[in-house]
């Protein structure tokens, strides 16, 4: 399958280098290109893509909103948003989340790491770069804004297994190594995430992480 991509970022030459690197690859092509927030909105829905490289700084209609927008979507329930931005900020990260993106890069990442996170975003298994780290998430998440957040879901129909596994992938593993610390197969690992984000409601597994320290599945001092 060949991943195809909306470019969303308000400088072309940003865009020409994003498309030239993108389109170089044999897996993934650029589909769509978007100089404003609205503009990324109206691609997304008519373009059939399956991820947004994101600016935050657009005119017109800012990187957030447009994410908000693309995730509230029913129609766009398979496209990710992966937000770029110069500003690795506690600030942006959490707004990032808050509105639905499936990840957050910072610019000075290099080629294969952006090739990487489109591609892992796409297969639900990417979140943030590394200066967005637990204890940002932890401690920002931990205690949302109530203006900002709907009731969190109800934790009553996952399984202890289940739980468990939530919790893990809030404290950032992967499938492989919770396969390894439960002493199960990736597979079955993925089974069970795959099984708690669709009875959560989530996206992928930046939502899934989101709703653990919404509920207080997960907080600051649990141990990692």
């Amino acid at each position: 399958m060949t991943i195809r991509v909306l470019l969303a970022d308000d400088q072309a030459l940003l865009r020409d280098t994003f498309r030239m690197l993108i389109d170089s690859t044999a897996d993934m092509c650029v589909v769509a290109e978007a100089a404003t927030g609205r503009e990324a909105v109206e691609l997304a829905r008519t373009q059939r893509v399956d991820v947004v490289l994101m600016d935050i700084r657009m005119p017109e209609l800012d990187g957030l909103e447009a994410t908000r927008l693309i995730s509230a979507d029913e129609d766009l329930a398979g496209v990710k948003v992966l937000v770029l931005t110069t500003f690795e900020h506690e600030d942006h990260v959490v707004e990032a989340l808050h509105a639905g993106a499936s990840g957050f890069l910072g610019k000075g990442m290099n080629a294969d790491e952006l090739l990487d996170a489109i591609r892992m975003v796409v297969a639900g298994d990417a979140l943030l770069s590394p200066t967005a780290t637990k204890a940002l998430i932890a401690r920002v998440l931990s205690q949302p804004d109530p203006a900002r957040w709907q009731p969190p879901p109800a934790l009553a129909e996952l399984t202890p297994r289940e739980r468990e596994v939530v919790t893990l992938v809030a404290m950032g593993l992967s499938n492989d190594e919770i396969a390894e610390q439960l002493f199960v197969t990736a597979l079955t690992a993925k089974t069970h995430v795959n099984r708690a984000m669709t009875k959560l409601g989530a996206r992928d597994r930046a939502q899934l992480v989101v709703i653990a320290y919404r509920t207080g599945l997960v907080r600051p001092d649990t141990p990692g």
